[in-house]
């Protein structure tokens, strides 16, 4: 819990140091003015960042980091690196858009999404736990193929990268507690949002209350101890790895369906969402608490510079501002993480090894 207190607290620090670095690169834009332009320039920006829209903005961009990352939190407790989110991310994302297309439905949408990103985990956790591959090169393939079968199927399917539009998710607002300033944007939200929340006091229960939890802590930090006790250390790794997909599914359901529609050129609409993923769980010391904190850090900063150049806040090139949330979150990672990797994280067991 002081651990957890801890970061909190640099989560707070990171953030205001954005703030001042955003400070910063506006009195570079304000050189040799006086001092009330700089104070009015800055007033604008912080008022921007206290507006509901940039809450309710970080809230959805929130979304599908935070699911992945709770799904990399089970893989590597179990002694499993997932780096492979982003192409969970990517499949699951184009599967959503693709059933709910044909289905009608959203929710049979989001279950397809799961389907699919499970499935890309299950050939995951088989290479990496019954082959014994290099789990780095497993999730780097596992990243590459789904960036280039998503697109392909869409292109196939749609005659574009790009597929149709479908419906999307539709907010749930609570009356009144919606009308509150700034803090109304967690009463005014995607049901996603809401099972986000969810999602993340379920994880954090089910490592450190339940039974599951324990095998998964145990097969990623001492196998043998779990294997004498009688319990299979691959199953265990199986079912981590699989509930890792699960939950990477649901965060890029999430995404595509949050706009109703798959984009495929480029990194996709994904974008690195997986690799900031991993990112925020190692910041997070593998808890679920702390890798929401460290997701909303990064989402808020995002959502702050979106707004930033859309209304032209700042005198400063855009291509400047979007580098706000990635420099803050890799100076803060840089300076203050202080992760521990499970003991066993990356290393193939066998029944009866010494």
């Amino acid at each position: 819990m002081t651990d957890l207190r801890d970061r909190v607290g640099v989560l707070v620090a990171g953030f205001v140091f954005a703030v001042v670095a955003t400070t910063a690169l506006v009195g570079l834009a304000f050189p040799g003015t006086p001092f009330g332009a700089f104070t009015a320039t800055l007033a604008a920006v912080l008022g921007v960042l206290l507006e509901d829209s940039t809450l309710a903005a970080a809230l959805r961009l929130s979304v599908p980091i935070a699911f992945a990352a709770l799904g990399g939190i089970f893989a590597e407790k179990s002694g499993v690196f997932n780096i492979g989110l982003e192409g969970l991310l990517i499949v699951s994302a184009f599967a959503g858009v693709y059933v709910t297309d044909v289905s009608g439905s959203i929710w049979v949408g989001v279950a397809g999404g799961v389907l699919a990103s499970t499935l890309l985990a299950a050939l995951f956790a088989v290479v990496c736990i019954r082959f014994r591959a290099d789990q780095i090169i497993a999730g780097l393939a596992v990243w590459l193929i789904a960036l280039g079968l998503a697109p392909f199927v869409s292109q196939v399917v749609y005659g574009s990268s790009n597929t149709t539009s479908v419906q999307t998710f539709e907010a749930i607002r609570v009356p009144v507690l919606s009308k509150i300033p700034f803090f109304g944007a967690l009463f005014d939200a995607s049901p996603m949002v809401y099972l986000m929340f969810v999602a993340v006091a379920a994880s954090w229960w089910t490592l450190n209350r339940t039974t599951f939890g324990r095998w998964v802590r145990a097969a990623g930090e001492n196998p043998k101890a779990l294997d004498t006790a009688g319990v299979d250390v691959k199953r265990v790794r199986y079912a981590a790895v699989l509930l890792s997909g699960v939950l990477a599914g649901v965060g890029g359901a999430a995404l595509s369906l949050s706009l109703g529609q798959f984009t495929g050129s480029g990194p996709t609409m994904v974008n690195g969402k997986g690799f900031i993923a991993i990112v925020a769980f190692l910041f997070g010391n593998y808890n679920p608490v702390g890798a929401l904190l460290s997701t909303m850090l990064f989402a808020g900063l995002d959502a702050l510079q979106l707004t930033l150049q859309a209304r032209d806040v700042v005198a400063i090139p855009k291509p400047l501002v979007r580098t706000i949330p990635y420099v803050t979150v890799v100076i803060v990672l840089a300076l203050f993480g202080r992760t521990r990797t499970p003991d066993a994280a990356g290393e193939h067991y066998e029944s009866g090894e010494e």
